[in-house]
């Protein structure tokens, strides 16, 4: 006995020791890679700061680096964002109320959910080729704002899908259980009870899914987003994106066209911020109401 006692002691000492290695190679990694985000980031502002003004916020495109803009890639973005919005979020939204409510437990359920998870998981340049294949050719849209709204829609609705299910799921089954009992119907219990509850969840999940979908440049190139064009005045207007003119002009060997591409990389970060801030503000507003009752 005292034996097996001394056995386990000198196992636990040694799994000590590894867990304060692993924990201290872990810390310096994450430093390390914490100190290269920084440095990618300062290098970036440096270059970007020349050339950050209002002229180039609110020019076109062009060859010559003194008079180059970014007014059509903003333009764009936000017309690609409030389509892609508009299209994935009810569907999305819809879709995880279905399986999460409605739907019954089963094979086929199962089958559903773990193709939704793949689909998370698959990468961007093969929803490009898809919508390059539907949206663009067969269905003869073009390369236009709709067509990219809907390329990015499919990507994103996996993971708005997905979120929205955690959101539902983490809302106690007291307060459905309480409001049947009172006899409101299921429709009832949803909309009155089960979306207000989830709704921080809900919109976290959908604007950090928008997030992703802003800064993604695969797809949009396999449907043919061009690099010079004037902002779009509908959606079957050929159509640029950030992510699209800061591949164009880091593809330039000229100094400048760096530094543009700096700039612009600095607006789309700050796009990314704004977007993220309020996702927190919005989850925070509404957990707010929830707490205060009203």
């Amino acid at each position: 006995m005292m034996g097996q006692t001394g056995t386990f002691e000198l196992r636990r000492g040694r799994r000590k020791k590894l867990g304060a290695v692993m924990a201290g190679v872990f810390f310096v990694a994450t430093v390390f890679g914490l100190l290269v985000l920084v440095a990618l980031l300062v290098d970036v502002a440096i270059q970007a700061a020349p050339w950050l003004n209002v002229p180039f916020l609110s020019s076109m495109p062009s060859r010559m680096p003194e008079r180059a803009g970014i007014w059509p890639a903003i333009v764009g973005s936000l017309w690609l964002m409030g389509l892609t919005g508009l299209i994935a979020v009810p569907l999305g939204v819809a879709s995880a109320l279905y399986l999460e409510e409605y739907a019954r437990e089963g094979w086929l359920l199962q089958v559903i959910q773990i193709n939704i998870a793949n689909l998370a998981g698959v990468p961007s340049v093969i929803y490009g080729i898809l919508g390059l294949a539907i949206f663009v050719r067969f269905v003869a849209l073009g390369s236009s704002v709709i067509a990219g709204a809907m390329t990015l829609s499919l990507l994103i609705l996996p993971i708005i899908i997905i979120s929205t299910q955690e959101a539902l799921r983490g809302i106690p089954s007291g307060i459905r259980e309480a409001a049947f009992a009172l006899g409101a119907t299921r429709s009832q219990v949803i909309w009155s009870h089960v979306l207000p509850a989830a709704a921080p969840g809900i919109m976290t999940g959908v604007i950090l899914s928008l997030s992703r979908a802003i800064g993604e440049t695969a797809p949009l190139i396999m449907v043919g987003a061009a690099g010079m064009v004037v902002a779009p005045n509908s959606v079957l207007d050929p159509f640029t994106v950030l992510p699209i003119q800061i591949f164009n002009w880091t593809a330039r060997p000229q100094d400048e066209f760096q530094g543009l591409a700096a700039a612009a990389i600095v607006v789309l970060m700050v796009l990314l911020f704004t977007m993220n801030l309020s996702a927190i503000l919005l989850r925070n507003y509404f957990e707010g109401r929830r707490a205060g009752g009203g």
